[in-house]
């Protein structure tokens, strides 16, 4: 994670687990993912993912059935489910 804020480029940032809400891929529901790894910045107080933490949970969220998914998962437990396919084909 980075070593300054994306936002106002503070260095006084700390990494912390956040809840964040994500949509589904197929956007029929949208799912809190508990304790996932977050930006927080202590001059403008800005949370956030930075681009490949995002990436991750979006590639993730593509390669499971996610009709196994509940309303609340942890970052950990989201990211443990077992994958149907190898990889996102459709990252170009």
């Amino acid at each position: 994670m980075g070593n300054s804020c994306d936002w106002c480029e503070s260095g006084h940032v700390i990494i912390t687990k956040q809840s964040v809400y994500w949509e589904l891929p197929e956007g029929t529901r949208a799912i809190e993912i508990t304790d996932t790894p977050s930006i927080y910045c202590n001059d403008c107080h800005m949370i956030y993912q930075n681009d490949e933490m995002v990436k991750n949970i979006e590639d993730q969220l593509f390669l499971i059935n996610r009709k196994q998914l509940k309303d609340v998962i942890s970052y950990k437990d989201l990211m443990q489910m077992e994958r149907i396919l190898k990889r996102n084909y459709f990252d170009f």
